[in-house]
């Protein structure tokens, strides 16, 4: 079992940064993929970024959004700047312990947090 405990969320003007934390425990955090993920009113999930274990990393969320981990410290952080009112969601992190190639093919994560909401006023 993974427990992710996620942070950083709130209102903020569009234009400006917030920079999202997801602490991991219960299992080799360094051996995970991990990932964000947010979810709109009325939408689906939408996948955000993930990263491995070993730097593999990709987003949907390019230019303004950068995922990074800290494997010292279980964490994994998604630095938004530039934000607009759309990106209004909460924010989901993710955790899956299968290799990256597997994940990747559906990003149906075994390891879910609680979420942070994240609202951008115009």
């Amino acid at each position: 079992q993974v427990q992710l405990v996620e942070s950083g969320g709130g209102l903020v003007q569009a234009g400006g940064s917030l920079r999202l934390s997801c602490v991991a425990s219960g299992r080799a955090f360094s051996t995970l993929v991990m990932g964000w993920f947010r979810q709109a009113p009325g939408k689906e999930r939408e996948f955000v970024a993930a990263i491995s274990w070993n730097g593999d990393y990709t987003a949907s969320v390019k230019g303004r959004f950068t995922m990074s981990r800290d494997n010292g410290k279980n964490t994994v952080y998604l630095q938004m700047n530039s934000l607009k009112p759309e990106d209004t969601a909460v924010y989901y992190c993710g955790a899956d312990q299968r290799p990256w190639a597997v994940v990747r093919d559906a990003w149906d994560f075994a390891f879910w947090g609680q979420g942070t909401q994240v609202t951008v006023s115009s």
